[in-house]
């Protein structure tokens, strides 16, 4: 990931605003501030759900930011798995098969034994054919992080993945990304005001909220 002279605009205010700032691949790095200093416009600018006011974000090398929605759909899907505050979880499926889906979609295929380990892994082998609705909000963030990791990303993007979790839920939950992460060759974001996960990452950005 590498940004230029990247802010954000919004209602003739100034919401976020990183400048210059690269994430070299295979490296994990935090993403820090208080509410109001734009985490998430710079995670949904980083995925291509949001388009900057100033600037460029290039991820895996591609122009993520000038991209047209089609092919900014196309990287996203097959560049980044995404760990949302919301899970947007399919509800009218069951756990295994919102994992199948997202392998679908993006690799082509499915790997059935990829999804039980994983499924396993996050503590929910005895959900995995509950739908999103009859799982706990813990159990429904475990379920989004094992579906975000299902696809083998080259960047896991997380925001605050910990905050619906117990103290070794947390810790169990950054340990299977940083596993994964390392294992696959990927890069790891994470968005937090979670204490308990902070000391694990080296490299941190740091956002101010725009005055």
């Amino acid at each position: 990931m590498e940004t230029r002279g990247l802010s954000h605009v919004r209602d003739g205010r100034t919401v976020m605003q990183i400048g210059d700032w690269q994430l070299q691949p295979r490296a994990h790095a935090l993403l820090l501030g208080p509410s109001g200093s734009g985490k998430t416009s710079f995670i949904n600018i980083a995925t291509g759900l949001l388009t900057p006011s100033h600037g460029s974000i290039q991820i895996a090398g591609q122009p993520m930011s000038a991209l047209p929605p089609a092919s900014r759909d196309a990287l996203r899907r097959q560049t980044i798995g995404l760990v949302f505050q919301t899970l947007r979880l399919i509800p009218a499926l069951s756990v295994s098969a919102n994992l199948a889906l997202a392998q679908q979609l993006a690799l082509g295929r499915v790997d059935a034994a990829e999804i039980d380990r994983l499924i396993a892994r996050v503590g929910l082998s005895h959900r995995a054919h509950a739908r999103p609705r009859q799982l706990s909000q813990g159990e429904g963030q475990r379920a989004a992080i094992a579906r975000a990791l299902a696809t083998r990303p080259r960047l896991l993007v997380a925001d605050e993945p910990t905050s619906a979790l117990d103290d070794a839920n947390a810790a169990a939950m950054i340990d299977l990304m940083f596993e994964t992460a390392d294992a696959t060759g990927a890069t790891l974001l994470v968005a937090t005001h979670d204490g308990r996960i902070a000391h694990r990452f080296a490299n941190r950005l740091n956002l101010v909220a725009p005055a």
